[in-house]
């Protein structure tokens, strides 16, 4: 699902944070450079408390309405150092017009008004500057962060291709490489971005790899070519940029006209969120990931005995899952199974009741904890959904949602046709849709696969509230795990 772009204000909060905090502190500085630290005239004190919280308003306000941000990633130090000045005195000259319009211009020290917009200058643009280098850093060390895009386009057009977008918004993607529809040449390396893919190849590995994101710039010749791989991106749920200068005629399920650089593109997906929108699910993920987490901490208490009795071991598994648009990620569990369950399962899976093979489960499983008569410690923790509670870890971290799809194994991934892959367009979830239409009933995973896509197609804050809301009724019931 594609979060649709947010305005300069909220993309850049932490400039607008890191630029209040150091106007303030020049403030203060100032002040007391001029008044002293310890000077207790109360009309002084009073109107340049006023002032402080002035200096707050303004520097929101200059945001939003200046446009201070714009291409702050990119842009060079002399550039930057233009850009501080432009926003500083800006923000000090709305505060002399505030000054006089309040007639409290008198009692302001003048030398107060040039300190503050002198040291202002230079502390804001030192900030800046540092953080930058931070966030471009971290970024380079861990790609993890922002969100993976592929470009493809034929040999020629490459080079071009990968220049113009590989300083696109880097705090939000990284280019992890391109497919090439002209020629054989993956393994290839153009400008430090590696050749996935090439020809037919491209949408294989589309649906086997990390990709959240496919740009696709192809000229008239290659239409029906392009129109295949739309197609097969948004079976995938994977959300399409397609160059407007040659896109051709193709339904999508959400289409928008953005700019990406130098480029006008027609953004399909299968459904959007907005900034708002998705920062609620994120605040009632971190809500309720605490509160499960303190749950977490009192069943380990009773529970990890129980386990460490029947089975000595470590209390929690670990096991490596895909989450959204094919994301690796680990997730956690209070294990109810004996340590050698994953190599006990090739020998199982004749007796999984899921066809195809595409999840595993089956009735009396031997390797849960305590047996085959479906009594034992290990099948109490997974009726009970004890097992699941340490993912509200998961949910903390952001590789996981209280709400979304179930994360499929590695194995169970490599068996995906292409919409099955639909599953991975959202985060995966402690729950949802299939969990509460009855997860022990449904064995079909095309079945699965239907209930999913459609909780992604037809998303709202308020569908995930009603899909809590089901589950811990379910839960306390005893109606079958999350």
């Amino acid at each position: 699902m594609y979060r649709r772009k947010s305005s300069g204000i909220f993309r850049h909060m932490d400039f607008i944070a890191l630029d209040i905090i150091s106007i303030e502190i020049s403030f203060v500085i100032t002040f007391i450079i001029r008044h002293g630290i310890r000077n207790n005239k109360v009309v002084l004190l009073k109107l340049y408390s006023n002032i402080a919280i002035i200096y707050m308003m303004i520097s929101v306000i200059v945001a939003l309405m200046a446009s201070p941000y714009k291409q702050i990633d990119t842009r060079g130090h002399y550039k930057e150092f233009l850009c501080t000045v432009r926003y500083v005195t800006i923000v000090t000259m709305m505060q002399v017009v505030y000054l006089y319009m309040s007639q409290q211009g008198e009692l302001y020290s003048r030398l107060v008004f040039i300190l503050t917009w002198s040291i202002g200058i230079i502390l804001t643009y030192i900030v800046r500057e540092i953080w930058k280098w931070v966030v471009t850093n971290s970024l380079i060390k861990d790609n993890s962060k922002t969100r993976s895009m592929v470009l493809i386009t034929t040999y020629d057009e490459a080079k071009e291709l990968i220049n113009n977008l590989s300083n696109y918004r880097k705090r939000k993607y990284h280019i992890t490489g391109v497919g090439i529809i002209d020629k054989n040449v993956t393994g290839k390396v153009i400008d430090n971005i590696e050749v996935l893919a090439s020809g037919n190849e491209i949408s294989d590995y589309l649906c086997k790899s990390w990709v959240d994101e496919v740009f696709i710039s192809l000229n008239d010749k290659y239409e029906s070519v392009e129109k295949k791989l739309v197609e097969d991106c948004l079976l995938m749920g994977i959300t399409i940029h397609q160059n407007l200068a040659k896109v051709v005629s193709e339904p999508g399920k959400v289409r928008m006209v953005e700019r990406m650089n130098e480029y006008t593109v027609l953004t399909s997906a299968i459904n959007t969120a907005s900034i708002v929108e998705s920062f609620i699910k994120r605040i009632m993920d971190i809500v309720g990931s605490i509160i499960g987490l303190i749950f977490t901490g009192i069943l380990f208490i009773f529970v990890a005995p129980a386990i460490y009795i029947k089975s000595p071991g470590p209390i929690f598994f670990k096991q490596l899952r895909i989450g959204k648009n094919g994301k690796k990620f680990y997730i956690y569990k209070f294990r109810s199974m004996y340590l050698d369950a994953e190599e006990r399962k090739a020998e199982l899976l004749s007796q999984n009741k899921v066809k195809d093979g595409m999840m595993f489960k089956m009735e009396n499983d031997p390797r849960i904890i305590g047996g085959e008569n479906g009594k034992g410690i290990g099948h109490f923790i997974r009726k009970t959904s004890i097992d699941e509670f340490s993912q509200f870890l998961n949910v903390l971290k952001g590789d996981m949602s209280l709400v979304g799809t179930r994360p499929p194994t590695l194995d169970e991934w490599e068996k995906y046709e292409l919409h099955h892959r639909t599953r991975l367009a959202i985060k995966p979830g402690l729950t949802g849709m299939w969990q509460v239409s009855g997860r022990n009933d449904i064995t079909d995973f095309e079945e699965v696969v239907k209930l999913d896509t459609e909780y992604i197609m037809n998303w709202s804050i308020g569908k995930d509230i009603k899909i809590l809301l089901k589950t811990v009724l379910a839960v306390l019931k005893r109606e079958g795990s999350m």
